[in-house]
């Protein structure tokens, strides 16, 4: 079978129209009142987490994820059959521009403080072998240390689609920043990978389609 010119110039056009990487939104939702007010008591208001970090994550790496599988053997048949059993989720990327008020810095370093307890007033315990850390909780009420849902958005403005990625029970598990040098000046920078519980990709949706469901909805009310 063989394609005509017609078909492969219309494919050429769509490959020159592919999604581009540098459109996408990140956002923070949901953490604990208590790690809100301990932030908040760091310099790191809950307006910044909620508006301005997103905003200033200048890359993300979208993390994909694999399914673990286990040799089943059947019984008297000698045969070997792959089965599934668990479905593993890889760690997320966010980078981010640093502000000069150093607010993303501290963001992510006393989050990641709040989970050991680190902070004056913590729960560190000193013995002759050195410092304890009692952890807290991961999903404690009102208390704990995992983000409820971070969202990154991809969208292609020329055509007001977007593919939304949503990661559930998120928390920072490394943090590092660009180094300080003399010479030449740059932007500081602040790496953060995250673990999560899973992610669900949604489905391809189109602005234009939402909004007229909206004003559906609005025009029934």
């Amino acid at each position: 079978m063989t394609v005509s010119r017609k078909r492969i110039t219309e494919y050429i056009t769509k490959i020159a129209h592919s999604a581009q990487t540098s459109h996408y939104q990140v956002f923070f939702d949901g953490l604990s009142v208590d790690l809100t007010k301990f932030l908040g008591g760091k310099g790191v208001d809950n307006r910044f987490i909620i508006e301005e970090a997103g905003l200033r994550c200048s890359s993300a790496s979208i993390p994909g994820s694999s399914l673990a599988t286990a040799n089943i053997v059947g019984n008297y048949t000698g045969v070997q059959e792959k089965m599934v059993h668990s479905r593993i989720f890889t760690e997320m990327s966010l980078e981010f521009f640093v502000d000069r008020d150093y607010k993303v810095i501290k963001l992510f370093e006393h989050w990641m403080d709040y989970i050991t307890n680190g902070s004056e007033g913590g729960d560190v315990r000193k013995s002759d072998a050195g410092y304890f850390y009692r952890m807290k909780y991961p999903r404690e009420l009102d208390k704990g240390y995992k983000c409820d849902k971070i969202k990154i958005v991809k969208f292609e403005p020329s055509q007001g689609k977007e593919l939304e990625y949503t990661f559930y029970g998120a928390f920072p598990i490394n943090f590092s920043s660009t180094p300080v040098q003399y010479g030449g000046s740059d932007v500081l920078r602040a790496n953060v990978t995250f673990n999560y519980e899973r992610y669900i990709a949604g489905k391809e949706t189109s602005k234009s389609q939402q909004e007229n469901v909206n004003e559906n909805n609005s025009e029934t009310t």
